[in-house]
């Protein structure tokens, strides 16, 4: 004997009995014209595109904040647009924002690029600033650097965390800061050194890792891990180069000599009815 959801009240599936329909992982608009008729309302889970993270000449950049998150019932749209996450780059200074993502009434921003004084980024934000949060879809309270909220500031926890701020001397053992802890995490600092440089792993998530940074002797270490996300791991880091974020998640610094900061993930939206 067989039985669903549909005909048995005991089965469930999240959220509240409801079916995972769509998933949109696309970035930029896309259209919606098949829900079905007589379907007035959806349940949406959406997340925002993460921050880049930064890189410097001398030391290690900062890892770039984790996208938003948001959930809740909104009335049906006939588009959707999904955040691409901030492109890391090789130039020294800020780290580009991740990009907001909405589905009807439904809203996450993107995380902020990691700042270009060596601190890791604000999670959920959209301020080239970096270091603090914003105010969340809950009316959680803005995190300021090293705070925890729903979305946390730099070096900090939260559903949605900061980024890891990188190391600024270029001499010596040096270690990046991890990136937070959270559903979406933050990015890793980079650590740029002529002696030895470990970067700070990106922040492992409630079900994703964080990828690892690495660590060696000279210049061509050190970079950061980037921050797992909220359906994938992030990616490791690469020579002096950080590792990308997973979906939302912040990119990792970029150590010294200019190597590329990790990019954001890009945000997702899921449909629910």
């Amino acid at each position: 004997m067989s039985a669903t959801i549909y005909s048995n009240s005991s089965f469930t599936d999240s959220p509240y009995g409801l079916k995972l329909q769509r998933t949109i992982t696309a970035t930029g608009t896309t259209s919606i014209t098949d829900i079905p008729a007589g379907i007035q309302r959806v349940y949406a889970i959406v997340i925002g595109g993460g921050g880049a993270g930064s890189t410097q000449t001398t030391g290690g950049g900062g890892g770039g904040g984790a996208g938003g998150y948001s959930a809740g019932w909104t009335y049906i749209a006939n588009t959707v647009t999904v955040g691409a996450g901030g492109t890391g780059t090789s130039t020294s200074g800020a780290g580009a924002n991740g990009v907001s993502s909405i589905y009807g009434m439904v809203m996450a921003g993107g995380g902020s690029g990691a700042p270009s004084n060596l601190a890791g980024a604000g999670a959920g934000a959209t301020s080239a600033s970096g270091q603090a949060s914003t105010v969340s879809y809950t009316g959680a309270p803005a995190a300021g650097a090293g705070g925890i909220s729903y979305a946390g500031g730099r070096d900090a926890i939260g559903v949605c965390s900061g980024g890891g701020s990188g190391s600024s001397t270029a001499t010596g053992t040096q270690t990046g800061a991890t990136g937070g802890r959270g559903l979406i995490c933050g990015g890793g600092g980079a650590a740029g050194t002529v002696g030895t440089g470990t970067g700070g792993a990106g922040g492992t998530g409630d079900f994703y890792a964080g990828g690892t940074g690495t660590s060696g002797t000279g210049i061509t270490f050190g970079g950061g891990g980037g921050g797992a996300g909220f359906s994938s791991d992030g990616s490791a880091a690469s020579a002096n180069n950080g590792g990308n974020g997973g979906t939302g998640g912040g990119g990792g610094g970029g150590a010294s000599t200019l190597g590329t900061a990790g990019s954001g993930g890009r945000g997702e939206v899921r449909i629910y009815w």
